[in-house]
C-alpha cells in the first residue's frame, strides 16, 4: 500500500451511523434524522445503508467544541 493510498483511506474511511452516534454520544436514531434532515451528508451503500465521511465527521466535532456555551 502507497502511502498516498493510505492516507486517503484513513481521511476518508466511513463509518456507520453506530459509530458516529458513539463520537456525539447520542442514540444512532438521531443520527439517522440528522442525515435526513440535511445536517449530516451520508453516503448510501448499494444496500441502502448510511455511511458518512469519517473526515466530515471529525471537522463537525471540531466546530461544536470550539463554540461556545449558550449562557
Amino acid at each position: 500500500m502507497t502511502m498516498q493510498h493510505e492516507a486517503f483511506s484513513v481521511q476518508d474511511a466511513l463509518l456507520t451511523p453506530s459509530e458516529v452516534a458513539q463520537l456525539f454520544r447520542v442514540n444512532p436514531k438521531t443520527v439517522t434524522r440528522w442525515a435526513r434532515a440535511g445536517k449530516l451528508s451520508a453516503i448510501r451503500t448499494l444496500g441502502g445503508h448510511r455511511r458518512f465521511r469519517a473526515s466530515e465527521i471529525h471537522r463537525c466535532l471540531e466546530e461544536m467544541s470550539g463554540e461556545e456555551p449558550a449562557s
